[in-house]
């Protein structure tokens, strides 16, 4: 093991670790806000569209389940009746 590696794993605790716990959650918080600053909100327009193409899929997909219920259905009758 060389030098360089022995001391970037050596016991001294990371800055993160060296703080308190509330200080922890204090620094935890800042940074989602942070975060949350950069994220880029859609438009009332663009939110419309993905709603109405979210329903459309959901409706879509219901349809085909429908389909296949209706299809097994009708063939565990004609199998078991």
């Amino acid at each position: 093991m060389s030098q360089a590696s022995a001391s970037s794993h050596g016991n001294k605790p990371a800055k993160s670790e060296s703080r308190g716990f509330f200080a922890r959650i204090v620094q935890f918080f800042r940074e989602v806000f942070v975060e949350l600053k950069k994220v880029q909100r859609p438009t009332r327009s663009e939110l419309w569209k993905l709603f109405l193409t979210v329903v459309f899929f959901v409706a879509v997909v219901m349809a085909f389940v429908a389909a296949i219920d209706l299809v097994f259905a009708q063939l565990v009758l004609l199998i078991f009746s």
